[in-house]
């Protein structure tokens, strides 16, 4: 269990000095940036990872109740798939049912961080997860839920855990519980943690130490940084980092000048951001799984799906994983119909890069609302029969031209639950006059109070973490 007691904390101005000294170092000795491609590809072949598509029936140890209908482990530990009836702003009267994954455990994602030659470097390791769709992607040091880290799985020990469990052997420089996709866990939590370390330690084939200028590289390639590194990395803090270099540059002062100006307060966004908490409505209730099929969910022996062709599909999955802790295993997995996009758009105010960000309410929040991406939707939803209309801004991220497009990458989401789930993140810069008159739940922040609020837990969902840390590849 990781201990309760209070743990030695690293000074956050300290921290965002060495990380801003790290991101200007795009490349290492320890493990230049050119070889970790070539890594991955070995690592690969190296093991036995197979994925295979099975029906419900051939699950080891998940059944289906039969009273609910609820997909469950017979542990009754991991996760179950329930139903859930939600009434929400912009839903019909009657509400909304769904599946939706329960895991009501909170998992431990952690990096390892240390000095390499006076530049920080962190731990990451080549992990494969069933739900990636090239099988092995960079991913924090320890990844694991509660269950696996107190051995419910009966496998392997996890490697380098005693370095976030034990006091002493660290300094904490990010601790804080994060949230996951709403669109398809309820309330769903996970510790994210970076631990410095003073001590060389023996890694292991599947660990490198990389600096966060490689990382920073690395995020411009599509699926090569997972969703829980870039959640983490995102929650480093970055105001008050001395010598920040062009005092004109807005994308270092944003993220860096704590004396920057901003278009609000942080106690101005929060006290918006709990209005819009306290006035909207998300009601959630559990119900049983077979309660979904009156909204149009239907279940064969291979899947449970939505009679439109639309949203997602649960399906089950048979793994062999040569590296994990448990060699093999089945599961039931997420699988959405179409891609989403996550855009952001950015612009100056008064010399300093802001970012336009919206309370958005989702059907799994834990607090109603969290900030997101100016755009958070799927683009197909859009189009055709029987489309939704149109999201704020949604058509002035497609029709930007070429040369205001700072970031564009296709991203993963989180490969343990979720199969070949990916969504296109890009940062778009707005012209001079764009948001003069923005609609009531979105507001524009500088990168710093971003990463202020990421001190906390579920202010930032995951989307936008992922577009926090990918903005850092625009100094």
């Amino acid at each position: 269990m990781l201990s309760e007691a209070l743990a030695p904390a690293a000074d956050r101005a300290d921290t965002a000095r060495r990380l801003l000294l790290s991101a200007r170092t795009p490349d290492s000795a320890a493990m230049p940036v050119e070889s970790v491609a070539p890594w991955l590809a070995r690592q690969a072949r190296a093991g036995d990872f197979r994925v295979t598509r099975v029906p419900f029936a051939e699950l080891r140890g998940w059944y289906f109740e039969k009273d609910s209908g609820n997909l469950r482990h017979e542990s009754g530990r991991f996760f179950s798939v329930e139903g859930l009836h939600v009434h929400a702003d912009g839903l019909p009267a009657r509400g909304w049912k769904q599946p939706i994954i329960v895991q009501p455990e909170i998992g431990l994602l952690g990096i390892v961080a240390r000095e390499i030659d006076g530049v920080l470097h962190f731990l990451m390791q080549a992990k494969m997860e069933p739900g990636n769709i090239n099988t092995l992607q960079l991913s924090p040091t320890v990844q694991a839920t509660r269950s696996n880290f107190t051995g419910v799985h009966q496998g392997r020990g996890i490697p380098h855990l005693e370095l976030f469990l034990e006091r002493g052997r660290s300094r904490v420089l990010v601790d804080a519980l994060q949230s996951e996709q709403a669109d398809w866990f309820l309330a769903k939590r996970n510790r994210n943690m970076v631990v410095e370390i003073d001590e060389d330690i023996e890694t292991g084939p599947d660990f490198r130490w990389l600096t966060f200028g490689q990382l920073l590289r690395l995020l411009r390639l599509d699926n090569v940084v997972n969703m829980d590194t870039r959640s983490i990395l995102a929650c480093l803090p970055t105001s008050g980092a001395s010598g920040a270099g062009d005092p004109a540059d807005p994308v270092l002062r944003s993220f860096h000048d704590p004396s920057a100006p901003s278009a609000h307060g942080l106690p101005e966004i929060l006290s918006w951001l709990t209005g819009i908490r306290a006035l909207r409505e998300l009601v959630q209730r559990r119900i049983p799984l077979e309660e979904v099929a009156e909204d149009g969910w239907l279940r064969t022996a291979e899947e449970i799906g939505h009679d439109s062709g639309r949203r997602f599909r649960v399906i089950g999955a048979d793994i062999s994983a040569s590296n994990r802790e448990v060699a093999s295993w089945t599961q039931p997995l997420i699988q959405p119909q179409v891609p989403g996009l996550m855009a952001l758009v950015v612009k100056p105010i008064d010399g300093t890069l802001h970012a336009l960000v919206q309370a958005r309410v989702d059907v799994g929040h834990l607090n109603v609302a969290e900030l997101a991406p100016t755009v958070h939707c799927r683009p197909a939803d859009h189009t055709g029969p029987g489309r939704e209309p149109y999201p704020p801004f949604l058509a002035d991220v497609l029709s930007a031209p070429g040369d205001r497009i700072r970031y564009d990458a296709v991203q993963s989401e989180e490969g343990g639950r979720f199969h070949h789930a990916e969504n296109r993140y890009t940062i778009v810069e707005a012209d001079e006059g764009f948001g003069e008159d923005l609609p009531e739940d979105f507001a524009w922040l500088t990168f710093a109070q971003l990463t202020e609020l990421l001190a906390y837990g579920n202010h930032l969902n995951v989307e936008l973490r992922t577009l926090v840390v990918c903005a850092h590849t625009l100094y």
